[in-house]
C-alpha cells in the first residue's frame, strides 16, 4: 500500500471521526447541555444519571505515564539508538493512567496473551474527577 492511500485512509478516518462528534453535537439536548457539576458531585447521585447518558459513548484516549524528565534540546538531539533516559520514577513504582491527560487512577503492567496491560491498583473517585475539571 501506497504513502498515498494510507494518508487518504487516515484523512478519511479522522473525516469520519469529525463527522460523528459534529453528529453527537447536534443531538445533544438542551438538558443535556446544563449538567449541573455541583450536582454531580453529590455521591447520592448514580454515575448512571440520565443527564451523563449523552456523554458515556464519547471516545477518550487512554494512556499511562511509566515517568517523565526535562531535557535540553542539546541532549535530546545527542540521543541515539542504545541512549538511556533517566525518568523521575522509581523502579516498581505504580503508573499514572490519564484519560485525556486527566490522572483517574495507577497502576502496574501486566502481560495477558503476549500484549501489555495495566492492572488498575488505586482510582480516583468520579466526584474527585469531577472536581479537578473545574
Amino acid at each position: 500500500m501506497s504513502d498515498e492511500t494510507e494518508n487518504n485512509e487516515m484523512d478519511s478516518d479522522q473525516q469520519a471521526m469529525a463527522d460523528e462528534w459534529a453528529s453527537a453535537l447536534e443531538e445533544q439536548t438542551e438538558e443535556a447541555a446544563s449538567v449541573d457539576f455541583d450536582e454531580l458531585l453529590d455521591e447520592s447521585v448514580p454515575i448512571s444519571d440520565p443527564k451523563l447518558d449523552v456523554i458515556l459513548d464519547i471516545p477518550v484516549t487512554l494512556s499511562m505515564e511509566v515517568g517523565n524528565t526535562d531535557i535540553s534540546i542539546r541532549n535530546l538531539l545527542q540521543l541515539s539508538q542504545g541512549s538511556v533516559v533517566e525518568l523521575d520514577r522509581v523502579a516498581g513504582e505504580p503508573l499514572d493512567v490519564m484519560i485525556n491527560g486527566t490522572l483517574i487512577a495507577h497502576g502496574e503492567v501486566v502481560v495477558v496473551n503476549d500484549r501489555y496491560g495495566i492492572r488498575l491498583t488505586d482510582v480516583i473517585s468520579p466526584q474527585e474527577r469531577i472536581k479537578h475539571l473545574r
